[in-house]
């Protein structure tokens, strides 16, 4: 059983909606004995229920990681490769084959990558394993859609990381012999904070370059109307505080 199993299935626990309904079922198994307390976890879990489904909510969740990353604007910084996080993998796409391929997720990502290559003429390091066990790894899987479907070039490929850390510290041994520090960090603009620190404990000098930033066209009534697309906005939110909670704890302790 691999690492990146055991710590989204521990995980699962720990996000909605899962964890939610831990609170909801308490509520019901404590209801005759202890019908104060089980009025009390039912109102909890309704009302965070509420608010992890209510797209305003989740939108000022997302915006208050994302004011923490730092926007790449022209003029660009300088930088001496361009480093692109995996995002996920679609599996046996109809559409191309019943082949693997990249995720709706790793998407933004590959077009600011490639974007940011015609730019500045930069190379390209694209990172990312097989944590589900995929036949081709989601670096590989990026490779293959930079270089076919954006006719972009990709010089290094990094297909051994499970999760962010990995990513970070595997794709610092590949650019260290090419003397390279300095890199353009593509992903996220909620997930840069977690990912930049850890890109520069493993020895990098970050130029932020976030893509998809949590924007709005109005606030309305149906802002506040329970989404289910908020409930997955809600769940990233939590994983990111949590993931960011235990790389701290983990440097905190005394072998690292």
């Amino acid at each position: 059983m691999s690492v990146w199993f055991i710590t989204n299935f521990i995980a699962a626990f720990l996000l909605p909606p899962l964890s939610l309904l831990l609170v909801l079922a308490a509520s019901i198994l404590l209801f005759k004995r202890r019908p104060k307390t089980a009025r009390l976890l039912l109102v909890i879990s309704f009302s965070l229920l509420w608010l992890c489904s209510t797209p305003y909510c989740t939108d000022v969740m997302l915006q208050s990681l994302e004011s923490r990353s730092t926007r790449l604007s022209s003029p660009y910084q300088a930088a001496d490769a361009i480093v692109i996080l995996g995002g996920g993998t679609y599996f046996y796409a109809p559409e191309y084959g019943g082949q693997n391929t990249v995720s709706e997720a790793a998407l933004p990502r590959l077009r600011y990558g490639a974007r940011l290559y015609r730019e500045t003429a930069k190379p390209i390091l694209v990172t990312g394993g097989k944590p589900l066990g995929s036949s081709i790894s989601e670096a590989q899987q990026m490779r293959a859609a930079l270089e076919q479907d954006f006719r972009v070039p990709v010089h290094w490929t990094e297909d051994a990381s499970d999760n962010t850390d990995q990513n970070a510290r595997y794709s610092f041994q590949i650019l260290q012999k090419a003397g390279i520090r300095k890199i353009y960090l593509v992903t996220h603009a909620w997930h840069m904070p977690r990912a930049a620190a850890v890109f520069r404990k493993a020895g990098f000098e970050v130029v932020e370059a976030p893509v998809a930033f949590t924007t709005r066209y109005q606030t309305d009534l149906l802002s506040f109307i329970p989404r289910v697309e908020a409930l997955r906005d809600s769940k990233i939110f939590i994983h990111e505080i949590i993931g960011t909670a235990w790389y701290q704890l983990k440097s905190a302790l005394p072998d690292n």
